[in-house]
């Protein structure tokens, strides 16, 4: 690991503002305030700042995605059921043009068929999904290797 220290934007989608009430069986019982300090936690062992935002409206995410030049070095994104339909996302990421990986607490393959459908796949260099809050942590190691291998 070299001794940059990188910036990663966790942007979250949709619903995930509900997760602690949210069915448990498929999101776990963490808050979403309580997976972001994990996330934090396990970032900063990682030698990575991590920020954070969350929204319910489409296009608030998207002007975020807009913003990130200049402010993060690569992207942790879950952006939720916008995932399988939200195509203005897919631009806006394309746009942002940083290293990103795609998350879903729930096994989004054994779910229903449409939500077996990404989007944003094309423009990640991996997607993790179904291990819940400890695939945060395998993202946010997964993020480092690529950074520190300077690739895009």
């Amino acid at each position: 690991m070299s001794g940059a220290r990188y910036r990663v934007e966790v942007m979250h989608g949709v619903n995930l503002d509900q997760l602690g009430r949210r069915d448990p069986l498929l999101y776990g019982t963490l808050t979403l305030a309580e997976l972001e300090r994990r996330i934090e936690d396990d970032g900063s062992e990682l030698g990575l700042d991590t920020r954070f935002f969350q929204t319910n409206h489409e296009g608030a995410f998207v002007e975020r995605l807009h913003a990130l030049a200049g402010e993060a070095n690569a992207i942790l994104l879950n952006p939720g059921s916008w995932t399988h339909y939200a195509w203005a996302i897919h631009d806006a990421l394309e746009i942002a043009a940083l290293p990103a990986l795609e998350i879903h607490l729930s096994d989004v393959q054994a779910r229903e068929p449409w939500r077996r459908v990404s989007v944003i796949a094309d423009l990640c260099f991996a997607t993790i999904s179904g291990r819940g809050p400890d695939g945060y942590r395998d993202a946010l190691a997964l993020l480092r290797e690529r950074l520190d291998r300077g690739e895009e």
